[in-house]
């Protein structure tokens, strides 16, 4: 027989690692090695116990899962995790998918689908759940924010337009010649798409560009 698959739950709620444990115990192929309340604590399990899979609370006080993640592929490379939330918010998804995560599941699964994705994971296969897929659309098919392609020096002259200055006091608070603040201005206009320095500013403010 195979080694089993070494498990470590992470999750701030007694009561939700009771349920996740009760689930991983019908399974002959899946061993619980360990549980942490905490993003912290479990970077200290996960060194002492070296589990193969981490099932990650996401939403957790102290060092969130997403941070958590992050830091525990960092320490531990070969280390799968699987997120494991009852939120399904895009941002949420696509900071743990970035910080390293192999897999994303609601927390409504059953216990035959949690295992099926922990042996998929294991096995180097992304588990994400439809939600989550979709999630991931959404943020790569936003349109970018306003001012993303604005460069240092042109967000140095905009923060100047938002607090009122004119072409020539710019240009003696940057120390550069007001033809090239003129430049600047143009190019920002251009970029955010204003019709006015004061549009400009505003949509600065709104968007927090600066």
């Amino acid at each position: 027989m195979s080694e089993k698959i070494r498990i470590v739950l992470v999750d701030d709620h007694a009561m939700v690692r009771r349920g996740l444990a009760a689930f991983l115990s019908i399974f002959t192929d899946i061993e619980l090695v360990g549980e942490a309340e905490s993003g912290e604590q479990a970077l200290r399990i996960c060194a002492q116990v070296q589990p193969d899979v981490v099932l990650m609370d996401l939403v957790m006080p102290g060092v969130d899962g997403a941070a958590a993640t992050a830091m525990l592929r960092r320490q531990q490379p070969s280390v799968r995790v699987i997120a494991l939330t009852s939120f399904r918010e895009d941002e949420l998804v696509r900071r743990v998918i970035q910080a390293g995560a192999t897999g994303y599941l609601l927390k409504h699964v059953t216990a035959a689908e949690l295992a099926a994705a922990i042996r998929a994971v294991h096995a180097g296969q992304p588990t994400l759940a439809p939600e989550a897929t979709q999630a991931l659309i959404n943020a790569a098919t936003q349109p970018p924010k306003p001012g993303f392609d604005l460069t240092p020096r042109e967000r140095d002259v905009l923060a100047l337009m938002v607090k009122g200055l004119n072409n020539t006091e710019i240009a003696e608070r940057l120390v550069v010649s007001p033809s090239t603040v003129k430049g600047h201005v143009s190019n920002i206009l251009s970029k955010l798409g204003a019709a006015s320095r004061t549009e400009a500013a505003t949509l600065a403010v709104e968007h927090r560009i600066v």
